[in-house]
């Protein structure tokens, strides 16, 4: 978790200050109600952020101190943003001074001056050789990704409550219809719990979910995987159970049909070539005299 700070009088409502923080949705902050416990800046907050954005509703600097979080709307000053609000710079973690102002308890900042503040690459997470995930399905039945040996797996990490999640099911189901007959299995993986099954079977409901549907997905098996902790997230396991790609965030479906026919067209021209031999043969004997 990093440490954001303010500097400024203490009790102070108005004048010059300097703050340090991340910038977020001044609304979609408030989807969570523990921010030390879910951290803003996954696949989902950005989204509402950028539909918050489109109906006008400002961006803000979360600063953090002993007491908690303290949010200040941003507004341009001296500084002018690229685009027509501060939504570029969401969630990154900036540094700004500006003048402080409060109206209706709402603190607001007229932004002078901003910078980003580099923060420490993360260490590139090693991809496992082998793909290990068991999850219960919505029967309680116990389910494994070694079971799927033999079969191209996608497996889709996602949520009930991941807005973005929504937003790629119609794409993973088109997947499921068009690649099946070619041994390649959708699974998605819910980060809800067992308890929220109804919530689960709603959702597949209401998207129309066509493939096997497990629960109780962590960011630790999301971490296992390469994928980080932003849903969605989606992985492709090879015949031999080996991770061969990965995307973050909502899926391209062009890209994932090109990787999924990289790996299985080898097999279907082998196919073909076994195929038109047959053939070959069959005319060959048929012309041969008896």
């Amino acid at each position: 978790m990093i440490l954001f700070a303010a500097t400024m009088a203490f009790g102070q409502t108005s004048g010059k200050v300097t703050l340090r923080g991340q910038a977020v949705c001044s609304v979609c902050w408030f989807e969570a109600t523990d921010r030390k416990a879910m951290p803003y800046g996954n696949a989902a907050d950005i989204s509402c952020a950028k539909d918050c954005a489109e109906e006008g509703i400002p961006q803000a600097i979360a600063v953090e101190d002993e007491k908690g979080f303290t949010l200040y709307t941003l507004e341009p000053g001296r500084f002018k943003p690229q685009g027509k609000d501060f939504l570029e710079y969401v969630p990154k973690t900036i540094e700004i001074e500006g003048e402080l102002r409060t109206e209706k308890d709402k603190k607001i900042v007229k932004v002078n001056a901003l910078r980003v503040i580099d923060e420490p690459a993360a260490k590139p997470v090693p991809i496992p050789e082998t793909a290990d995930l068991t999850l219960n399905d919505l029967t309680g039945t116990s389910q494994s990704l070694a079971a799927f040996r033999g079969r191209v797996v996608v497996l889709n990490f996602w949520a009930t409550w991941c807005e973005p999640c929504r937003k790629e099911m119609p794409d993973l189901a088109a997947i499921q219809n068009n690649y099946a007959a070619l041994g390649v299995q959708v699974i998605g993986a819910a980060g809800d719990e067992a308890s929220d099954s109804s919530k689960v079977i709603k959702f597949i409901r209401d998207y129309k979910v066509n493939f096997p549907v497990w629960v109780g997905a962590t960011t630790s098996d999301m971490k296992r995987f390469g994928l980080g902790e932003v849903l969605p997230a989606t992985a492709i396991i090879d015949k031999e159970g080996k991770i061969v790609w990965r995307e973050v965030g909502i899926i391209k479906p062009e890209t994932l049909r090109k990787e999924l026919d990289r790996l299985l067209l080898p097999g279907v021209s082998e196919a073909q070539k076994a195929a038109r031999a047959e053939r070959k043969q069959a005319t060959n004997t048929s012309l041969v005299p008896a």
